[in-house]
């Protein structure tokens, strides 16, 4: 993916704050914070924006092997800036919704495996985030839902994702009714992986980043291409292009180097030259 810019293209190696949004380098773990609180982590216009050219910078620099969006206050996310929206032409409502589905779709395309780490509400674009991410972790006391239809405004890109986690039947359930669920009904309706007590969200992280550092990043970002490319294909289509992506990935020299080490019985050295 094209790279967003000089200033965006630094976020991976610093700390800073941009638009709401707080972005710190750890290791192999760029956390990403939304940070306003006061305002329920909406996500506006220059927020969506400004997050998705730092998830595209991370991307190009590969400093990063995961990333981790969390969030402060009660409200993981409320969704879209209802303010932002009061009153908008049609031009502009359009920039905000392509916003969104540039963001959302970004998740899937960068290299790093990206989990939403939820203690609290998200509600409609903020619910459309934790569905897009690859995995999430959430809080007993975290709800989801997406109430726009109590509002007149159906959430339908939040729908996209939402439809693809949980199922037809208990999408319309949320889209259509507005109620929200809570994070058993959320787990196991398939929107997160994991429930933690309301004090063991950062252990659970740790723990699901811990163990997929433990692998190659190359071998990851082979694998989350090729999963977003063959879920929504037939069967037979499916199997024709993973069949191409496993032969090309079996003679890498990360896989030779873990097959060799497997049949050594000793840990892998993985390559440098295709970590980067």
């Amino acid at each position: 993916m094209p790279g967003s810019g000089g200033e965006a293209a630094e976020v991976a190696d610093s700390d800073m704050i941009d638009h709401g949004l707080r972005f710190e380098f750890d290791g192999d773990v760029e956390r990403i914070t939304l940070a306003d609180p006061d305002r329920r982590n909406a996500l506006g216009l220059e927020r969506m924006e400004s997050l998705t050219a730092h998830l595209r910078a991370i991307d190009t620099s590969a400093s990063a092997s995961v990333v981790v969006i969390d969030a402060e206050g009660p409200a993981f996310s409320a969704g879209h800036d209802l303010g932002e929206l009061c009153g908008i032409d049609l031009e502009s409502s359009r920039a905000v919704f392509d916003a969104c589905v540039d963001l959302m779709t970004t998740i899937h395309v960068i290299r790093q495996p990206v989990i939403a780490a939820v203690d609290g509400v998200a509600t409609a674009a903020g619910c459309q985030l934790v569905a897009s991410c690859d995995l999430a972790v959430a809080t007993s006391r975290s709800t989801f839902a997406t109430p726009g239809v109590r509002i007149g405004l159906f959430c339908s890109t939040p729908m996209v994702p939402i439809s693809r986690a949980v199922g037809r039947k208990r999408a319309m359930q949320m889209l259509l009714t507005g109620n929200p669920i809570d994070a058993a009904t959320a787990a196991e309706w398939g929107l997160v992986n994991m429930v933690t007590a309301d004090d063991g969200l950062t252990d659970a992280v740790d723990a699901l980043v811990a163990d997929i550092t433990r692998w190659s990043s190359h071998t990851i970002a082979i694998g989350k291409e090729a999963f977003y490319e063959q879920i929504d294909r037939t069967e037979i289509d499916a199997y024709d292009f993973t069949r191409r992506v496993m032969s090309d990935n079996a003679v890498d020299d990360v896989a030779q180097e873990g097959i060799r080490a497997f049949l050594d019985k000793r840990a892998p050295q993985w390559p440098e030259s295709a970590e980067g």
